[in-house]
């Protein structure tokens, strides 16, 4: 395996992102590493039910109004 050479300046290698996207390309050591794609937006594993969300409901409507906590103070 041939050495990398790496600049002393990190931001040099902004100069040459070609170069940088290569040496990845090559990288034995990111070719190793595992990989998952995560997408935050898709539905959570833990399935809700009908009752839990009734619930959540429940106590968002029964909670105290803001804007009659604002008025007492």
């Amino acid at each position: 395996m041939l050495p990398i050479q790496t600049p002393s300046n990190p931001f040099a290698l902004l100069m040459n992102p070609d170069a940088v996207v290569q040496a990845m390309e090559r990288s034995d050591r990111l070719s190793r590493l595992k990989r998952r794609v995560c997408r935050p937006l898709d539905k959570p594993l833990i399935p809700r039910t009908a009752k839990d969300v009734a619930d959540f409901d429940r106590e968002i409507d029964d909670a105290p109004e803001l804007a009659s906590l604002e008025g007492d103070a």
